[in-house]
């Protein structure tokens, strides 16, 4: 049997019961981009995306099964939301640093990267950094260090500067520094282009995550003698961690590419997707025309994707935490995520409301008919 679970990363869809702890009263992702001329969504809205809990729709007519999942991780990230989906429930918050690093913390970074200064150190939206702080980094040799709302180390280097594989090295070795009380999240290589002021972030983004604790969902899979494969940041997520095939985080248009690559593989197991754009292009930029046009080039995509689905396969799609690219912040936002799940034959229904992104695996795991080591992905959890 084959699953493809596709996230639409930071597509949130209204804030959740607990939004105001994260400073996020308000915030709807899905609101404010549909709100857009650009965005036409007709396959989304007829798998049901419309027809979920909390959502305002004149469609009477849907062919899925829909639900509205509310987060119970503390954090609204997308390892959180990822590892929730995959049976991790995160209690303890990432750490994060709103005041910058420590001074402890700038200095190992500084001896491991062999470099005298650092610059930033404090949160900043990643285009602007690049911005104020492009000239001196060329000048100085010294990397762009900052962090967000989220448990994060971001390190933005132009690639004339330091290689893409020095900037690697580099977050390597702060992989290994930012551990224990300091175990940020992720570690975030951020290259660029570009004369001042006119830079530009390239693809070869990559996440240094924490290794996930044992017993999550591709582990289990792959010790059942399944498949599994990743498109997108998904194997950064999870650290390469029991992925047995893996497609790059390269833009959306060429994770659809992949998408319809593995479609027209045989395999049996799970291909779990993330489409990185959204978030990273669209929602921290608060660009709402930008989000509305990639919500539309998905949706064209989805819809070959349906009309090609074997009559076993099984669709989820799906979305990790918000990032409204209408209100004033830039980061992520605390809201309930959709959850679709689409396959030949499926007698539509909308499930309500559930707590906890572990539904997702639970789900997974009793289609692919493998008994779970861990209570959140328990059969008792699947929603099929």
């Amino acid at each position: 049997m084959r699953i493809f679970l596709l996230v639409l990363d930071s597509f949130g869809i209204g804030e959740a019961p607990d939004a105001y702890k994260y400073h996020d009263e308000g915030s709807n992702t899905f609101k404010s981009v549909t709100s857009s001329k650009y965005c036409v969504i007709p396959t989304l809205t007829k798998l049901g995306l419309t027809n979920i809990d909390g959502i305002d729709s004149d469609n009477k007519e849907y062919i899925g099964q829909i639900v509205r999942l509310q987060e119970v991780s503390n954090g609204k990230d997308s390892t959180t939301g990822h590892w929730e989906m995959a049976g991790i429930v995160t209690k303890v918050p990432f750490p994060t640093y709103p005041n910058g690093f420590s001074d402890e913390i700038l200095e190992k970074l500084k001896h491991a990267w062999g470099v005298n200064k650092i610059l930033c150190n404090k949160p900043y939206s990643g285009t602007e950094v690049i911005k104020d702080y492009g000239v001196e980094h060329r000048k100085e040799h010294a990397p762009i260090v900052y962090t967000s709302a989220d448990s994060v180390l971001q390190i933005a280097c132009h690639e004339d500067e330091f290689s893409v594989a020095e900037l690697y090295d580099m977050c390597e070795k702060a992989r290994e520094i930012m551990s224990g009380k300091d175990g940020v999240s992720r570690i975030i290589a951020r290259p660029y282009i570009g004369e001042y002021p006119n830079y530009v972030r390239t693809e070869n983004r990559k996440d240094f995550s924490l290794n996930p604790p044992k017993n999550h969902l591709f582990e289990i899979i792959q010790n059942a003698g399944k498949d599994t494969i990743s498109i997108g940041k998904i194997k950064d997520l999870f650290n390469d961690q029991n992925i047995d095939v893996m497609y790059p985080s390269n833009g959306n248009t060429n994770e659809i590419k992949s998408l319809f690559e593995v479609q027209n593989k045989d395999f049996d197991g799970l291909c779990w997707l993330n489409f990185c754009d959204f978030d990273s292009k669209y929602g921290h930029r608060n660009d709402i025309e930008g989000y509305a046009k990639a919500m539309t080039e998905v949706d064209i995509a989805l819809d070959k994707f349906v009309k090609d689905m074997r009559d076993d396969d099984l669709l989820m799609i799906t979305a990790d935490h918000g990032c409204d690219p209408a209100t004033p912040s830039t980061d992520h936002s605390r809201e309930y995520v959709p959850l679709i799940m689409y396959r030949k034959g499926i007698t539509p229904a909308n499930l309500g409301t559930k707590q906890g992104f572990y539904h997702v695996g639970a789900t997974i795991l009793k289609e692919l008919n493998i008994k779970s080591p861990v209570d959140t992905l328990d059969s008792k959890n699947s929603l099929l």
